[in-house]
C-alpha cells in the first residue's frame, strides 16, 4: 500500500530528471518566440493553453505577422495526434480519477505519459503521483519558457551546447525504461524508427510522428501472438 505522501515523493523523484531536460528546451522555445516578435505574456499564454513542447516549437518556427492560423492549427493537430494513442493507453489506468481525468488529459505530455506508464508496471497510478508529475512539469515549463523570452538574447546559439537535444534525449531514456528484451521490444522500436525516418525523409509535415506510432502499434500486435505461443511452449511439459 502507498500513501499520498509516498506517492508525492515518488512523483518528485520520477519527474526530476525530466525537469532537468525540459528547462533548457523551454528556454530555447522562449528565445525563439522572442526572435519572432512574441512578448513574454504571449509566450506564457501559449505555454499555458497549448502545453505541448514539440508543437509549440514548430508553431514558433512557422510564426509570422499576420499569423497563418490555418497552417498552425493543422500542424498542431498532426503533431499532437499521438496524444490520442497515449490517452487511450492510459484511460483505463486513470478511470478512478473521476472528473479529474479531464484535467489529467489536458496536462498529459510525452514525459508524464511515459512516467505514468512506467509506474503502472509496478503499481496503480494514484492521483497524487500523476498530478505531482504533471503539475511540476507544467509549472516549470511556464517559468522556463517565460525566462527564455525575457533573456533570450543570451541564448542565441543553444545548439552549440547541445541544449536543443535535451528533450529528445530524455524521452529516449524514458522509452528505454519499457525495454523487455530484444524479442519483445526490439521489433516495436525498430518498426517505429524505420517508418518514422522514412516518412520524415519523403513526406512533408509532421506525418512521421503518427506513422512511427502506428508502425510501432502494428509491430506490437503482430508479435504478441508469437510471444503467447512461445510462453505456452515453454510451460508445456
Amino acid at each position: 500500500m502507498t500513501t499520498p505522501l509516498s506517492d508525492f515523493r515518488a512523483g518528485l523523484v520520477a519527474v526530476f530528471p525530466t525537469i532537468a531536460a525540459a528547462v533548457p528546451f523551454a528556454l530555447i522555445l522562449g528565445q525563439q518566440a522572442t526572435a519572432k516578435g512574441l512578448t513574454p505574456a504571449e509566450m506564457l499564454a501559449m505555454s499555458s493553453i497549448v502545453f505541448a513542447g514539440s508543437s509549440q516549437l514548430i508553431a514558433v518556427g512557422l510564426w509570422s505577422t499576420p499569423a497563418p492560423v490555418a497552417a498552425l492549427a493543422l500542424m498542431a493537430l498532426l503533431v499532437n495526434l499521438r496524444h490520442t494513442l497515449m490517452g487511450a493507453s492510459l484511460s483505463s489506468k486513470v478511470a478512478h480519477f473521476g472528473r479529474l481525468r479531464y484535467l489529467a488529459a489536458f496536462l498529459m505530455t510525452d514525459e508524464s505519459w511515459a512516467l505514468s506508464e512506467r509506474r503502472a508496471v509496478d503499481k496503480p497510478i494514484s492521483r497524487t503521483f500523476y498530478f505531482t508529475v504533471a503539475l511540476t512539469l507544467f509549472v516549470c515549463w511556464q517559468i522556463a519558457s517565460v525566462l527564455g523570452a525575457l533573456f533570450g538574447a543570451y541564448l542565441e546559439h543553444p545548439e552549440t551546447y547541445g541544449l536543443d537535444f535535451t528533450f529528445p534525449a530524455i524521452f529516449i531514456a524514458l522509452a528505454l525504461g519499457f525495454w523487455k528484451g530484444a524479442r519483445r521490444t526490439g521489433p516495436v522500436l525498430a518498426a517505429s524508427a524505420v517508418v518514422a525516418v522514412a516518412v520524415h525523409a519523403t513526406v512533408p509535415g509532421a506525418w512521421y510522428v503518427i506513422a512511427g506510432a502506428l508502425a510501432g502499434i502494428t509491430a506490437a500486435v503482430v508479435t504478441a501472438p508469437r510471444e503467447a505461443s512461445d510462453t505456452a511452449e515453454e510451460t508445456t511439459p
